[in-house]
């Protein structure tokens, strides 16, 4: 518990970093929202009166914590697009992004496992050198270009599962597939790296010596001494799932927050894209400290 408490302590400064670069990068953006928000004809007392409206004619010092002051008590602004509440928009977004994340991450998980424990157990041998050119192609198959492939073989060709939109299963399998096949094939190679250090030690060949089905003695002993590097990596990839979201739900018009906030830097919507990206931060920090309570689960030796 108290390691914990010291790994939470550490993200406090995380966090007041993320606010602070979100703020601040948002504000060095070149072009005025207010200006193209109302249009290029707008006459300058209504663009006065906006920016006065939206506090964007304050000083940045006096915007910065009055930024803080709203992150403190949920309040993240006015949409400068949709009129509407920042927190709002986000709540209305935010489960379909983690419901698109976890998804992948599912599927990332449902394919390395099986396929990085059969390579190291299968060493040099033809089914290990196939799943090595399968994981090197899905490294360099982007998703941007993967999702589209999908679309077309499985929605338009094959009329199996549909184009776009959310709400039901089926429209969650292509976009899943699309964000999860990179972290699946960096999590094969992983696993078959964590794998074959772990079949070489001395306690692995105790509990063959003692009888012990081979089964057991993969997943109940090798596997789960071998996860913490693994970890490491979801916890660390699970970023880049969320970078990913941002393209993936554009392409497949999923409603979550990765296509609001490519349509929120299309409109120059200052308190919409600090807030989007803000989230996914934020996100990202719960995750990696999730991470380390899970290394204690997968292997009590770190809780002592």
């Amino acid at each position: 518990m108290p390691r914990l408490l010291q790994r939470a302590l550490y993200t406090l400064p995380v966090i007041w970093l993320v606010v602070s670069l979100v703020f601040l990068l948002i504000h060095f953006v070149p072009g005025d929202p207010v200006a193209q928000m109302l249009g290029e004809g707008a006459p300058q007392a209504d663009i006065a009166a906006t920016r006065h409206a939206f506090g964007l004619d304050a000083p940045l010092g006096e915007q910065y914590v009055h930024y803080w002051k709203g992150v403190l008590h949920g309040d993240l602004g006015r949409s400068l697009r949709y009129g509407d509440s920042v927190t709002r928009l986000l709540t209305n977004r935010y489960p379909y992004t983690v419901q698109l994340t976890l998804a992948a991450l599912f599927v990332a998980i449902l394919i390395s496992i099986p396929a990085g424990v059969h390579s190291a157990q299968r060493r040099n041998h033809w089914e290990d050198r196939a799943i090595s050119v399968i994981s090197l192609f899905g490294l360099s198959f982007p998703g941007f270009a993967l999702g589209p492939v999908l679309i077309l073989l499985f929605a338009i060709k094959l009329g199996w599962l549909p184009v776009s939109g959310a709400g039901s299963f089926a429209n969650l399998v292509l976009p899943a597939i699309t964000m999860g096949g990179a972290l699946a094939a960096i999590l094969t190679r992983m696993v078959r790296t964590s794998m074959l250090e772990e079949l070489s030690q001395d306690y692995i060949r105790t509990a063959r010596a003692k009888g012990l089905p081979e089964r057991t003695v993969v997943y109940r002993h090798a596997l789960r001494n071998a996860m913490n590097p693994i970890l490491t990596v979801v916890g660390l990839q699970f970023g880049a799932l969320l970078a990913g979201a941002v393209v993936t739900e554009k392409i497949f018009s999923w409603p979550g927050i990765g296509r609001l906030t490519v349509d929120a830097i299309s409109n120059r919507d200052y308190f919409l894209v600090q807030g989007c990206i803000l989230t996914l931060g934020l996100t990202y920090v719960g995750v990696n400290l999730l991470t380390d309570v899970l290394y204690s689960v997968a292997n009590p030796r770190i809780r002592q």
